[in-house]
């Protein structure tokens, strides 16, 4: 359920309606919108006397919460998210299109560095790039570990670029988060709940991709884990799930974007890079994904795709994305967005 305070509620409001549940055995999550503060009160609140927090100073009404996610709904904040990943100009949730770019893995200092440059001067606000990389072959590149954490900090101080790398377990948290701005929770590990609450503690934002079979109420059940740690600042990315599909190597369903924004409060970008498995695809699926409402896109940039050491296949080069930047300022405008 949330408490709905009254407008012109003061902090001391607040915290007394924070202990009162609190005394009920529940968690508290108190999000403040534009229009109103409310306290969402979490847990098993069956046989639970709402008639203390509804008595209180200043609350409105309470309000029962439909949808099984509670904190990431609709219901608990009407205004749609922002989240910051690195300064006020790197936002998710804007009007402004937030693109991601850059290279499946670190492979190199020189590689890095060129990607970096070039995402930057064509209008991209984080850097992607994967220091430990899940490979489902246990023989195929892993990733430069600590050493691709540095590369991806070097290009930041370099370029301004947020940093968006790949966690992939709770041992490896506190080292992400050493170099990194944003911490991405993969497909494989949507499911992975001590990892998502572990995420939801280290106090980075959070950027949350869809599992290859999840459900959209898996999808923001899974970001629920996140922000009832204390971490609002997750945003969702559609990459793209598993048909019966072949020629592809995945299906991206970008229904799920108006759907999400209907639901959720969260910002939700698209990657259409593993969301087809096929360069050629990616700039289409781009100007489709702004069309359709993403906040922003996670895009693969290889300087040199056909030696890529992984992912070459769905990679685009570094002059095709400054092409992709440009069409998007057109897709952008049209649906009331700036790129």
């Amino acid at each position: 359920m949330i408490v709905v305070m009254k407008s012109g509620c003061t902090q001391a409001d607040v915290d007394h309606v924070v202990e009162l549940i609190r005394q009920l055995g529940l968690k508290d999550h108190i999000i403040v919108g534009t229009d109103r503060t409310v306290v969402a009160a979490l847990g098993d609140k069956r046989g639970i006397d709402k008639g203390s927090i509804e008595n209180a100073p200043m609350v409105d009404r309470i309000v029962p919460i439909l949808a099984p996610y509670k904190v990431a709904s609709r219901e608990v904040k009407q205004e749609p998210s922002v989240v910051p990943l690195l300064t006020p100009e790197a936002e998710i949730g804007t009007q402004k299109i937030g693109v991601i770019a850059g290279p499946c893995s670190v492979e190199s200092e020189a590689q890095i560095m060129d990607v970096a440059r070039r995402v930057r001067a064509a209008g991209a606000i984080g850097l992607r790039g994967g220091a430990f990389k899940p490979r489902t072959n246990p023989y195929d590149f892993q990733g430069l570990g600590e050493e691709g954490l540095r590369l991806l900090a070097r290009a930041r101080e370099e370029t301004g670029l947020a940093v968006v790398t790949e966690v992939m377990s709770i041992a490896q948290i506190d080292l992400v988060a050493e170099y990194a701005d944003v911490l991405q929770i993969g497909a494989r590990n949507m499911h992975n709940f001590n990892l998502l609450k572990a995420a939801g503690q280290c106090g980075k934002p959070v950027l949350l991709k869809r599992g290859m079979v999840a459900s959209l109420d898996e999808f923001l059940l899974a970001a629920e884990y996140v922000i009832s740690e204390g971490n609002p600042n997750v945003v969702l990315c559609e990459r793209g799930i598993r048909t019966t599909e072949t020629y592809v190597r995945n299906t991206l369903p970008l229904a799920i974007v108006p759907a999400i924004k209907r639901e959720s409060h969260l910002p939700i970008i698209v990657d259409p890079s593993h969301g087809t498995g096929h360069a050629y695809m990616v700039p289409a699926m781009c100007r489709a994904a702004i069309a359709a409402g993403a906040d922003g896109l996670m895009i693969e940039v290889h300087p040199d795709p056909e030696h890529a050491l992984t992912d070459g296949a769905q990679s685009i080069t570094c002059e095709a994305f400054e092409q992709v930047m440009q069409d998007l300022r057109a897709v952008a405008a049209a649906v009331g967005r700036t790129s």
